[in-house]
């Protein structure tokens, strides 16, 4: 099991809608016996409304705001599995905090999803308010503007497709165990 600072999460998966986040987290932490924390829920019970309920009442930006605090909440005192919205990453004080957790050995995991897979599970309705109008290109827009951010701060990145969060949950455990063999070789012929 990974391990960053005692107060830090043990991971953070990053990724757009439909790749799994929440689900792959409750699957994380039930295998490895810890909290799952989700900055989405987070901003809800803060606001008492939902995220869609927030932007239509009070706006994207208003959203953003709650969501970096959140963010920067959550990875200073949550120390399980913690799953982020999608655009969290946006954020320029959420992605200082991100690399800076990531930069003092902490795991940031990208869930990479197609537009196929993700479809589905998204639904594309009224509870995902940044698809609204044409969700499948506005998703498609939101992937290419993120996806560089998303590779940028991930220190793995797992493809969902066609896999249940146990699976994604199983192969993020074998990525980990792997570097974690690759790292103890190195040093053990440095």
């Amino acid at each position: 099991m990974p391990a960053a600072a005692s107060t830090a999460p043990r991971l953070v998966l990053v990724g757009p809608p439909g790749s799994g986040k929440s689900s792959v987290a409750l699957a994380l932490a039930e295998r490895w016996q810890l909290a799952s924390r989700d900055t989405d829920g987070d901003v809800e019970t803060t606001a008492g409304k939902t995220v869609a309920e927030i932007f239509v009442d009070d706006g994207e930006p208003h959203f953003r705001a709650l969501e970096r605090d959140a963010v920067v909440t959550a990875l200073a005192e949550h120390d399980g599995v913690l799953a982020l919205g999608g655009g969290a990453v946006l954020d320029p004080a959420s992605r200082a905090a991100l690399e800076a957790y990531r930069d003092a050995g902490g795991v940031i995991v990208f869930l990479d999803v197609s537009l196929a897979h993700a479809a589905p599970r998204v639904g594309f309705n009224q509870s995902r308010p940044l698809l609204l109008g044409n969700p499948r290109a506005q998703w498609q827009a939101l992937m290419d503007a993120r996806r560089p951010v998303y590779e940028s701060l991930a220190t793995l990145t797992v493809v969902t497709d066609a896999l249940r969060p146990i699976d994604v949950a199983e192969r993020i455990e074998q990525e980990l165990a792997a570097a974690r063999t690759a790292a103890t070789e190195e040093a053990d012929r440095g």
